[in-house]
């Protein structure tokens, strides 16, 4: 059976020509000529007719388009691959109405692509419903196109359902249910689909196996997956081997990741971006640089993911000089929203506040990250009421306050003693911007309370929080008992932590100091022997400095510095100088039952002190020096470097995960 669809001025002689002549298939022709010469309006006719089979073969038995300017079907071509996807879909509606499909398959690939780009869901679910109508079967690699799509429009339900329908899966289905499921944290679905994808036979292949290992939770499971790569024989392939360091960075095994990063030579940057991005985010700083240094040697070029890593290392490890090193590196790309985010969230956590507000203006574009940065470096750095300006310039440029952003603000008030503003802030964040407010902005209300020395308002406020206190609120307070000589509070702060972390040293070292600050010895003797009975020790306070490509570490009492002689006069030049100034030794930060001049001499040798000494007989003049310390600055520290900056240079204060010092001198 043929069946013949004609359209509107159609030349029926043309046709005829075509046809071998036939008495009874040109009757047929003139009944269609008079036919649309009585009915203009008709826009097509189909004309089902067992016509005689002729030995040319001229027409096969199947369905016949004909238009004498572009057929319906082509035009549908055209328009799924250029668009508008409204035309396109216009069309497919009368091909579906007239029983049609496409002549290529790929057609309908590019109308797919179209749906997606405006992110249309119904008309790729409308495309499905054609695909499969009339009991029409699309190919499997269209199959395969529609379940990317449902997966991209996050309609997995959907997605399901067709993959159940398939009659047949290759490793492409099976993947991108795999990874579907990982994108929306399913992992142990995502785990099972594995399985049975092996089960059916089929093969997982490189991106199979970059999708699952994102699934691995647990060093076993990574383990797992590295042997079945290994027995695919996919284990050096570039994207698995990347997937690979990122599975073991991630459960924490830094060196796995590393011997599968050293086990074959590579020449590609994925995988040379995953080892420094996993030393940099485990807080690997010195090994994520000493490999960045190394890539650059083998002759690639930095890319985003490589930099941004790069400056998290430098910012974990307060290594300005790197930093402006990697800075010159983007100095050779487009401006980039990402890394200059980290750059600005380097260049404020290292302290040089100046280069961070030059690259914040110089943004081309800034989004609520930028904002949240410029204002937490500036209330860390002791610039409280700046960090407010820039949260009202931020509301007047129409950028939206988040939970971090809020905790900046609240940070700023809690270090510039606004108590007032604090609570302003805190009790209209939700109302205002709709941000709840977490840990993070109750734990901040606690230290604005407790620095203003109101402990009894901060008990309370704990008190009424609408969830249990955690061990970081409680040790505020704690904090604030030390400042404000409160003994007895300080004791019920340190219980409470101790219920929830029986271990914390710093918790049982602090109550001490306390008691010792009171001269309660009797309790301090106690709080040291429940420490021995419990096999907590104290770390030591450490103050380290980089020069040149050396790292000089001081502890207090410690005198086995190469330097040490040198440093001892330069203590002793420091303190004449400062002394003047009405510099007295703070002994109160002694913590030990000794005598004046014997606790003098103690605090005299403290590691700040020393690394200070140290920095100014091997610093640049004018060059600033930077001290790190895995601990908080004693009292007499802190002042013995702002008086020591008066004399020599400028020195600022900064707040971060490791408290330091910049100090810079002419001469």
């Amino acid at each position: 059976m043929w069946l013949i669809v004609l359209y509107d001025h159609m030349d029926i002689k043309s046709l005829m020509l075509l046809l071998p002549l036939d008495r009874e298939f040109y009757e047929v022709m003139n009944r269609l000529s008079r036919h649309f010469t009585t009915n203009p309006s008709s826009r097509a006719l189909l004309l089902p007719r067992i016509l005689p089979n002729h030995s040319s073969g001229f027409f096969p038995n199947k369905i016949l388009t004909l238009n004498p300017n572009q057929s319906l079907v082509q035009s549908f071509t055209r328009l799924s691959l250029h668009g508008p996807l409204s035309d396109a879909m216009a069309a497919l509606e009368t091909i579906d109405s007239r029983c049609l499909h496409a002549a290529d398959p790929i057609d309908y690939l590019h109308l797919i692509k179209l749906c997606l780009s405006a992110g249309a869901a119904d008309a790729g679910r409308r495309i499905h419903r054609h695909l499969t109508s009339a009991g029409y079967l699309p190919v499997l690699f269209l199959s395969n196109s529609l379940l990317g799509m449902y997966v991209r429009f996050g309609l997995i339900d959907d997605a399901r359902q067709l993959f159940g329908d398939l009659p047949h899966r290759n490793v492409v289905s099976w993947t991108t249910m795999i990874s579907a499921f990982i994108d929306i944290e399913l992992g142990r679905e995502a785990l099972e689909f594995f399985v049975w994808m092996q089960r059916d036979g089929i093969r997982p292949n490189m991106f199979t196996f970059s999708s699952i290992l994102r699934a691995c939770e647990t060093l076993r499971a990574v383990w797992a997956m590295h042997c079945c790569a290994i027995k695919h024989g996919l284990d050096s392939d570039d994207f698995v081997r990347s997937s690979l360091i990122d599975a073991y960075f991630r459960c924490g095994d830094s060196e796995s990741g590393h011997l599968v990063f050293n086990e074959i030579i590579t020449g590609d940057l994925v995988v040379w971006n995953s080892v420094i991005g996993g030393f940099a985010q485990t807080g690997n700083g010195h090994e994520a640089l000493k490999l960045f240094r190394r890539m650059k040697r083998a002759g690639f070029l930095a890319k985003q993911a490589t930099l941004t890593s790069a400056l998290r290392a430098c910012t974990g490890m307060v290594f300005l000089e790197m930093g402006q090193q990697v800075h010159v590196h983007l100095l050779k790309y487009k401006p980039d929203l990402i890394l200059n985010n980290a750059l600005l969230d380097m260049y404020c956590k290292c302290g040089s506040l100046a280069e961070a507000e030059v690259n914040f203006e110089r943004m081309p574009e800034k989004d609520v990250i930028s904002w949240s940065t410029m204002i937490s470096g500036l209330a860390q750095n002791g610039r409280s009421l700046e960090a407010l300006r820039i949260f009202e310039l931020m509301k007047a440029e129409g950028a939206k306050p988040n939970y971090i952003t809020m905790v900046g603000i609240l940070f700023a008030c809690s270090h510039a003693g606004l108590v007032e503003d604090g609570w302003y802030y805190f009790r209209s964040m939700n109302q205002l911007f709709d941000i709840e407010p977490g840990s993070e902005h109750y734990g901040c209300m606690v230290d604005l309370l407790g620095r203003a020395g109101k402990l009894a308002e901060a008990v309370k406020f704990i008190h009424e929080m609408e969830f249990k206190p955690d061990a970081i609120i409680w040790r505020t307070l704690l904090g604030a008992c030390r400042v404000h000589k409160n003994a007895s509070l300080a004791a019920h702060a340190a219980q409470e932590i101790l219920k929830l972390e029986p271990g914390d040293e710093g918790t049982c070292i602090l109550l001490s100091n306390i008691y010792a600050d009171a001269k309660q010895w009797s309790d301090v003797e106690q709080v040291r022997k429940m420490m021995r009975d419990r096999g907590i020790r104290k770390e030591p306070g450490r103050s380290w400095m980089d020069v040149g490509k050396e790292t000089h570490v001081f502890i207090a009492g410690d005198f086995s510095h190469a330097q040490m002689e040198g440093i001892g006069r330069e203590l002793e030049r420091l303190i004449s100088r400062i002394s003047n100034m009405g510099y007295v030794p703070d002994t109160e930060f002694v913590l030990h039952d000794l005598g004046r001049e014997q606790k003098e001499e103690s605090i005299r040798y403290h590691g700040e002190k020393m690394a200070i000494a140290f920095g100014m007989m091997n610093s640049t003049s004018g060059k600033p020096i930077r001290i790190m310390k895995n601990l908080r600055i004693c009292g007499d520290c802190h002042a013995f470097a702002k008086l020591v900056s008066r004399t020599e240079g400028k020195v600022k204060g900064n707040a971060v995960q490791e408290w330091f010092h910049q100090i810079s001198h002419e001469g």
